[in-house]
This record gives C-alpha cells, sequence and structure tokens, in this order.
C-alpha cells in the first residue's frame, strides 16, 4: 500500500483508500465476530479467576465448581480485550506488525484469554489445548499453586512487560520501537498508572522517536474511573483539561467514550483506524523524504469505558459496575452466598458460552476467524520474545583501546573514554542494534567519543548553540533514569542491545525497574520457549567515592546491594579498577545473554594497574593475587590478606601494602584483587562462585582478611557467608559518611583509607614483627594530620594526591 502525507501529517492519503475506509466501517459480520471474540475473552477471563470445574456451564454451577481462594483483577480487563479485539482485525486487515503492552497488568486474565483464543497459548502449553479439558487447565492453573501469576507475566505469550510495578508501560513501548521501523506498539495505559511518576514523564518519548528509522507508539489513555480503592485524578478532571494536558506533551489527542454495544464497535473501529492512518502517513512522509524535520504530531487515544464493563451492575443493591469495587473480584464469597453464586452464573452465562465454544469446547470459528496469521497475532509475535530476533553485536576488538601499562600504578587514565572509544566504534558498526542511554550525562561520565559518530536524538527545536543534537541521533539522553532504563528494557527485550549509564547514586531512582528486570529474566529461564535477549547492561560511574564536590546526595553505592540480591542465575556485578579491565569486562557484557550486568567504575583520571593481557586473565578468573604489590613472595601462609574490590578501595589497598612493605617488611602481606564480585559466593550459590581450592589458593582458610570494598561492607559478609572462617573477614566500605570534601577525605570518613588499612593488618596480622606498635601510632598521627590539612589547603596532601608506587614498584 502506497502512502502519501499532506504536509502538517494530519490527514493521509492512500492509493488504496478503500481499504481505510473498510477498517473505518465494519460490516455486520466483522462487527459480530469481534463481538463474539469480545465476549469469548470476558468469559475466559471470568472463568479463570473463579472456576476450578464445569468450565463452559455443561451443568448448573455450584460451589464446588468455584476455587478455594479467589484471586485476580476484573476491572481493566474487558477494556484490555475490547481493545486487542479491535487491534487484532486491524492486523488482519493491513499486515501491521504489532506488540501489546498493558499498562494495567493486572488484567493478566485478559491476555492470557486472548493468547489462548489465537491458539497461540496451546501451542506454547500444549497441556493446554482447545478443548473442553484444555480450558479447565487454562482455568485452574491461574493464580494457583503450580500455575501462573495473576499479571501479564513471563509467562503470558506476546508480553514483555507485565505491570506488576506500575508506571513503565510507555518507556517499554518507546524502547521497543527504537530502530524497529515497522513496528506499532499498543500502548494501554491504566488510568492509576497515570498517577505515578514514571508514567507522567515518559509521555515525552515522542520527543525522541524518529518517524524515519524508529517504529511508532500508539498509547491508550484508559480512563474507566476508578482504581482498587477509590477514583482515579484523570477520570475525574475535565475531559478538556486532559486532552490540553495530553496535547501539550504534542500528541494529537482522539476520544471515545461509551458502553453501549454495537456502538462502541463501530466507534472504536474508526477511531483507531483514523488512528492508524495518521501513523502511516507521518512514516510515510518520513520515508519519501517528504518531511521537514519537525517533530509530528502522533496519535494518542482516550478510551473512557466503565471499570468492570459487561459485569453485574449491582451487587446486594450496590453499584459495582464503573466503580473501584470492580477492581479486583467483584464476588468475593460466593462460596457462602447463594444469592452470590446466582449471580455469578448469571453474569457468565451473559456472554453466551454455547454460541462461542462447540461441543468439544474449542472456540467456534467466527472467533478462530479474528486472529491474524501466524507470527502476525500479537501473542506470538517474535517482536514479544525477542531472543528469536536478536543478532549478534559486530564488536570491535576491545584490545585496540587497551592503556599501555609498562609497570603498575605508573600512569593515569579516565578509565570510562577507554570504553567511550570502545562504544563509538560498535556504533558504527551496529547502525540498526546498538544504543546509549544516559541521563544527560555522556559526556560528564566520559562516554562523549560516541558523539563522534551519532547526535543526541531530538525531536523538538535545535539552536546553533546546541552541540551533538538532531532528529537523526541516537544517542538517548533524558533527564530522567526511569525513561533511560525502560527504554533499553524495551530495546532489549524486543532483541537489540545497548548501555544505560548513569551516576552511581541515581542508579537508585530506577533501582526497582533494575530488581523487576531481574525477575523478568529469572522466570524466562524455566521458559523453554522464551529466547535468551541481550543483557541489561549497567554502567555506573561518578561514584560514591569521587563524588566529594557534590556531596552527601551524590554518594550511595546501594545498587550494588540491589543487585546482589537477585539469584544468580540472572545477577552479575563487576568492579573494574582500571581501563584495561573495563574493556575485558564490557565485551564480555555485550555478548552475554540475559543478565543483569552491573559495572561500577569511576570517570576520573585513576591510576593504572594491569596491562591488557594482565588485565584478560584477571578478569578471566575474576580475582587473583597481585604478586608485585605484596610481600607474601607466595607463600601459602602469610601474615595478613589484604583484599580490595573497586577502583578507589584498590587504590588504598596497595598503598597499604607500600606503608607496610617499607615500614615492617619482615610482614608477609598479600594483596587480592576482585573483579568479579560473584567469584567470591559458594559455587552452589552463584554459578561463577569459585571453588574451594580458587578460595583457599587466594584467601587461604585461616588467615584473616581485610577487605576494602567499593559499596556497603555488609554485601562482602553476605557473599562470603559460608566460606572457611568466614568470620575472619574484616570488611572497610562505604558507611554513609559523606559531605563536599577532598577525595581522599572520603576514604578518610568511611574509615577505609589506606592508614585505617594499615592499622586494620596490624591489628589482625598472625604475628607482629618489632616496630609494628610504632607504625600504628604514626597512621594515626597521619590521620590528624590529614584532618588539619585538608581545612587548611583545601586539598589532599602531597604525599596522597600525587601517589603513585613510583620506585617502589622496580622492588
Amino acid at each position: 500500500m502506497t502512502v502519501t502525507a499532506v504536509s502538517d501529517n494530519r490527514t493521509a492519503t492512500f492509493d488504496q483508500q478503500e481499504l481505510l475506509r473498510k477498517l473505518a466501517a465494519p460490516d455486520d459480520a466483522e462487527v459480530e465476530s469481534l463481538d463474539a471474540w469480545w465476549r469469548a475473552n470476558n468469559y475466559l477471563t471470568v472463568g479463570q479467576i473463579y472456576l476450578q470445574g464445569n468450565p463452559l456451564l455443561r451443568e448448573p454451577l455450584t460451589s464446588e465448581h468455584i476455587k478455594p481462594r479467589l484471586l485476580g483483577h476484573w476491572g481493566t480487563s474487558p477494556g484490555l480485550s475490547f481493545v486487542y479485539a479491535h487491534v487484532s482485525r486491524l492486523i488482519k486487515h493491513t499486515g501491521q506488525q504489532a506488540i501489546y503492552l498493558a499498562g494495567p497488568g493486572h488484567g493478566g486474565p485478559a491476555l492470557v484469554a486472548a493468547g489462548y483464543l489465537e491458539g497461540t497459548y496451546s501451542e506454547v502449553y500444549p497441556k493446554v489445548g482447545l478443548d473442553e479439558g484444555g480450558l479447565l487447565r487454562l482455568f485452574r492453573q491461574f493464580s494457583s499453586p503450580g500455575g501462573i501469576p495473576s499479571h501479564v507475566s513471563v509467562t503470558t505469550p506476546g508480553s514483555i512487560h507485565e505491570g506488576g510495578e506500575l508506571g513503565y508501560v510507555l518507556v517499554h513501548a518507546f524502547g521497543s520501537v527504537m530502530d524497529n521501523p515497522d513496528l506499532l506498539a499498543i500502548a494501554v495505559v491504566g488510568d492509576g498508572e497515570a498517577e505515578t511518576g514514571p508514567l507522567e514523564g515518559s509521555w515525552k518519548g515522542i520527543s525522541f522517536l524518529n518517524p524515519v528509522h524508529d517504529g511508532a507508539v500508539l498509547p491508550i489513555l484508559h480512563l474507566n474511573g476508578a482504581k482498587i480503592a477509590g477514583p482515579t485524578v484523570l477520570a475525574r478532571k475535565d475531559p478538556a483539561e486532559v486532552r490540553k494536558l495530553l496535547e501539550g506533551h504534542g500528541y494529537e489527542v482522539l476520544e471515545i467514550e461509551g458502553k453501549d454495544l454495537p456502538g462502541m464497535h463501530h466507534r472504536f473501529a474508526a477511531l483507531l483506524a483514523e488512528a492508524w492512518g495518521k501513523i502511516r502517513s507521518i512514516q510515510a512522509a518520513a520515508r519519501n523524504g517528504e518531511w521537514d524535520g519537525s517533530r509530528p504530531r502522533w496519535p494518542l487515544i482516550i478510551m473512557r469505558t466503565p471499570k468492570g464493563w459487561t459485569g453485574p451492575e449491582k451487587i446486594d443493591g450496590i453499584t459495582v459496575t464503573g466503580s473501584w469495587r470492580s477492581h479486583q473480584v467483584p464476588l468475593s464469597g460466593v462460596k457462602g452466598n447463594d444469592e452470590h453464586l446466582a449471580e455469578l452464573e448469571k453474569w457468565l452465562r451473559s456472554y453466551r458460552p454455547d454460541e462461542l465454544f462447540d461441543a468439544t469446547g474449542a472456540p467456534v470459528q467466527i472467533i478462530r476467524d479474528l486472529a491474524p496469521p501466524g507470527d502476525l497475532r500479537m501473542s506470538a509475535t517474535p517482536h514479544a520474545n525477542g531472543g528469536l530476533l536478536t543478532k549478534d553485536l559486530d564488536l570491535p576488538d576491545f584490545r585496540d583501546y587497551a592503556v599501555d601499562v609498562k609497570r603498575p600504578a605508573e600512569g593515569r587514565a579516565e578509565s570510562t573514554r577507554k570504553l567511550g572509544e570502545m562504544m563509538r566504534d560498535i556504533y558504527s558498526r551496529n547502525p540498526d542494534r546498538f544504543r546509549l542511554f544516559c541521563p544527560d550525562e555522556t559526556n560528564s561520565n566520559r562516554l562523549g567519543a560516541v558523539f563522534d559518530v551519532s547526535d543526541r536524538a531530538f525531536m523538538e527545536g535545535v539552536t546553533s548553540d546546541d552541540v551533538k543534537l538532531s532528529n537523526t541521533g541516537r544517542v538517548m539522553e533524558v533527564l530522567s533514569e526511569h525513561n533511560c532504563h525502560g527504554w533499553l528494557e524495551g530495546y532489549n527485550l524486543t532483541g537489540r542491545h545497548g548501555m544505560f549509564a548513569t551516576y552511581e547514586a541515581f542508579a537508585m531512582v530506577s533501582a526497582s525497574q533494575t530488581v523487576q528486570h531481574g525477575k523478568w529474566l529469572q522466570e524466562a529461564s524455566h521458559l523453554p520457549w522464551r529466547a535468551k535477549v541481550p543483557s541489561l547492561n549497567i554502567l555506573l560511574t561518578s561514584t560514591a567515592w569521587r563524588n566529594d564536590h557534590n556531596g552527601f546526595s551524590h554518594q550511595g553505592p546501594g545498587l550494588i546491594q540491589v543487585v546482589l540480591n537477585q539469584r544468580g542465575n540472572v545477577a552479575r556485578v563487576y568492579l573494574p579498577p582500571d581501563a584495561n579491565t573495563l574493556l575485558s569486562v564490557a565485551d564480555h557484557c555485550f555478548r552475554s545473554r540475559s543478565y543483569v550486568n552491573l559495572i561500577v567504575i569511576d570517570k576520573q583520571p585513576q591510576l593504572q594497574w594491569l596491562d591488557m593481557d594482565q588485565a584478560i586473565e584477571h578478569c578471566r578468573k575474576g580475582a587473583g593475587i597481585w604478586e608485585w604489590a605484596g610481600t607474601d613472595d607466595g607463600d601459602r601462609d602469610p601474615d595478613i590478606v589484604l583484599a580490595c574490590a573497586g577502583d578507589v578501595v584498590t587504590m588504598e589497598t596497595v598503598a597499604a601494602a607500600q606503608i607496610l612493605m617499607k615500614k615492617l617488611p619482615q610482614l608477609k602481606v598479600r594483596v587480592v584483587n576482585v573483579v568479579n564480585l560473584m567469584t567470591l559466593p559458594r559455587p552452589k550459590d552463584h554459578p561463577h562462585g569459585m571453588s574451594e581450592t580458587m578460595f583457599r589458593e587466594l584467601f587461604t582458610d585461616h588467615v584473616d582478611v581485610v577487605f576494602s570494598f567499593h559499596g556497603y561492607p555488609g554485601a562482602i559478609h553476605q557473599l562470603v557467608h559460608g566460606r572457611p572462617d568466614a568470620d575472619r573477614f574484616r570488611v572497610r566500605g562505604f558507611i554513609e559518611q559523606g559531605t563536599t570534601t577532598t577525595p581522599f577525605d572520603m576514604t578518610v570518613r568511611n574509615k577505609a583509607s589506606r592508614y585505617h588499612l594499615v592499622i586494620d593488618a596490624i591489628n589482625n596480622a598472625r604475628r607482629l614483627p618489632a616496630g609494628a606498635t610504632e607504625v600504628k601510632a604514626w597512621c594515626e598521627a597521619q590521620l590528624v594530620k590529614h584532618d588539619a590539612y585538608v581545612v587548611e589547603h583545601l586539598e589532599d596532601m602531597p604525599e596522597v594526591r600525587d601517589w603513585s608506587l613510583g620506585d617502589w614498584a622496580e622492588h
């Protein structure tokens, strides 16, 4: 179908005008099919919530047919299935590739029912067949032990968005269509969900969507009036205010309201055809060179229907439909109330199931006919099983970006700048499947090399003062961690690769998204039909230890702890101490599948420790002894082990070892660096856990370990639980002592400085050579000297500020 557009992108003319007319005006047979499908879906939805027997009401309903526990959400479900039916008809007529995202994810039974009616569910789960037995299994499994969750979860074919934690439907939708020009994302936004902060910020997605190389999102704001226990804000607002709000974001608002049938079918079909025509018009104009480059006014639908539409109007004389009382289980005491049981049977029979299912229990032909063919079914689209579409990145050789390290700690470099250079070339090699997502911090985080090959994406006005900003850019910057995180999730789940980079402290803004994505990946790992997707790669920089200039608000390593608490088959945490280890880790993460990869390293100039070959081997093992930094000379029983994980604390650890070497040369000190934090647990606790033998080789089984850690100290105790004599680990880390101060003062305030580590080593060593007491006193004096020096000079002492291994590296 050839599509052209007039200059304002508001109306479309088609060579095949008849198609739009047909879409906008379904005939009686199509309306009958739409309504039958919708009634069948509503019947299956109610059945999933209530029934454990008599799935087709072949006999009168009795208490024994009712589940002992009634769980689920009815109120939003009929609206979700109404939209689904009409989009399926649109797809069947046009061949449009579409994905359906249900913001009110607690409408799970409606989307499960949709997949069942399309036949996809039985293809994925053969035991849930298209017959009466399969129908009974479908009902019994819902929200039941050994069954499926109540949300549009990972078990639901066609889903990339569970909607359990509200607020992310639009960010996932926009992420799914970036670099995906043929995809239309239908994003149903619940009016309760529309009250969340993330959703309120995510309307701005159209300010970043390019109609040439991206697909389209059609938001459908479903105003059904109520949430779990009261009215919603947008439903109670003057409709003119709601319209102005969304028009202010840049949308062309299309509205529909009602509950009358078949009138709503006719009106919604016409409205959906209008919206689709506008989308195709915008895309055709842009792709045919008839676009002036300004942001299009993409369509948005506001749909007002009653909550619990088609359910019981009243129960016990109290209004249910159209109120918050229909949100979950309107008839919750069915087993002990004959009147409610009769009401439930009346409700179920109102859908006329005998017309919808044949003698075997299979959906009748008029229902089956609504489904698009094959992969065009929204429950079967490969875009919702993105691993099927994933292509490996064409990655450059990360060794080409190596920092030249002849000796440890002789030179400094901004480690993340080397990663930026690597990502620049990944952009060039993968113009349709790689993006960086960063909250206005790409240059700040030293990743700005990507701007050599791509501008920032921006569809609003651009001025002559703007730098690297255009409507063709593919570097994603918006000052919202929720948007950046969610866009990448949608991008990953539909088969593409990327990285979310942000300041460490503010990763906690979107930490619950990290948790929810991890849960999705965890559950997907149990489903053989779910193909593995590109990993969620998170880079945290501007870290707690070097946000000395911004102060306490910018100092917090909490996301490490969040990821550590996720299951081992998903969670990965890397703390590369320098540029070469960062490059090796990043290459691994970009190649990986279905993990949450957390990489933490600062952006400031830092000492470089390992040459590239050493870095690769160190990352392969995940942890190792830095023999050049210690004095145990390979002795199996050092007097103390100094361990570290993280860039700043690694520097402090090696500096502490140097002090001990100079002042207590008889003390046998071993230095262990950990780059892959997940090597510390036992193998039975995490698949990356190092063997018992390797653990003993690094940490012995009885020598005390002073462990200097980037994050909260409790994390290390958690990770080494069950290891030999775990109580011997003494951990220094971030203990919420922060302010605007000097870099070294941050380590002093958190009792993780080199002087604190030396004191710890002396206090916990197996034996103390002569002079240990004097060294301890010297360290305490150095801390006093530091306190006075930074207040007077406003910078760190020279012996700290300019420290490197220097001549000692030749020792």
